[in-house]
């Protein structure tokens, strides 16, 4: 018999009170910023970069566009590298967030000429008031509304399929009724079609052509 390997159970490390206290008073200290555009090339990492000047970041998050538009963008001979909409990019402090909001708004992303950023802006706010938790409610609601849609959709597919077959099920059974129908009639037509069409001919008498009178030698052809 082998001997099975024992597994270690993992310690859950319990957090004290005052350590919890602490990290929830850190988290009332945070501001955020809401970025409206985000431009071309732009990501994650090169916006903490970027705003990095202003304060510790701690948290950046940025929507990523919807993939039909990439799709049909990569059709039309364009960049087909990711891209994002709009952002929420965390500080560590609420008066570096505003400050931050205050500052780049309507500014150059940018001041270097070689920079694909050069003629881009930023369109940036500060929300005040405004928690990491708020934004984490709002992705799980926009996550449940869209599995919510795919599955309204899956459905309508479904039901179309299944009507579909339905009719194309509907539509053999009625070439097999008319088929065995007309194999019914030949059998019982048989031979006598032939007939009966011969029968209905109409018999056309034909008048013989007129040559005169042989006796009078008189005809019509000169």
């Amino acid at each position: 018999i082998e001997d099975k390997p024992i597994e270690k159970k993992k310690k859950v490390r319990k957090l004290k009170v005052s350590a919890t206290e602490d990290f929830n008073a850190k988290l009332q200290k945070r501001g955020i910023v809401y970025i409206s555009r985000v431009p071309p090339r732009m990501t994650p990492s090169k916006v903490k970069t970027l705003l990095s000047d202003f304060g510790t970041i701690t948290r950046v998050y940025l929507v990523e566009e919807d993939k039909t538009k990439r799709k049909k963008r990569r059709k039309a001979g364009g960049s087909g590298g990711k891209r994002y909409t709009e952002g929420w990019v965390e500080f560590e402090s609420k008066k570096r967030a505003k400050e931050a909001g205050e500052a780049l708004n309507m500014s150059r992303i940018t001041n270097h000429k070689g920079s694909p950023h050069y003629d881009d802006f930023w369109n940036i706010k500060f929300l005040k008031g405004f928690k990491w938790s708020h934004l984490t409610e709002k992705v799980a609601y926009e996550r449940r509304v869209r599995e919510q849609k795919l599955r309204v959709e899956m459905m309508e597919v479904r039901r179309e399929n299944a009507s579909y077959i339905a009719q194309v099920e509907a539509g053999k059974k009625l070439d097999h009724i008319e088929e065995r129908q007309r194999r019914r009639q030949d059998k019982q037509g048989g031979g006598n079609k032939d007939a009966g069409q011969e029968a209905k001919r109409r018999k056309i008498k034909q008048k013989k052509p007129f040559e005169g009178d042989k006796k009078a030698g008189v005809s019509l052809f000169i």
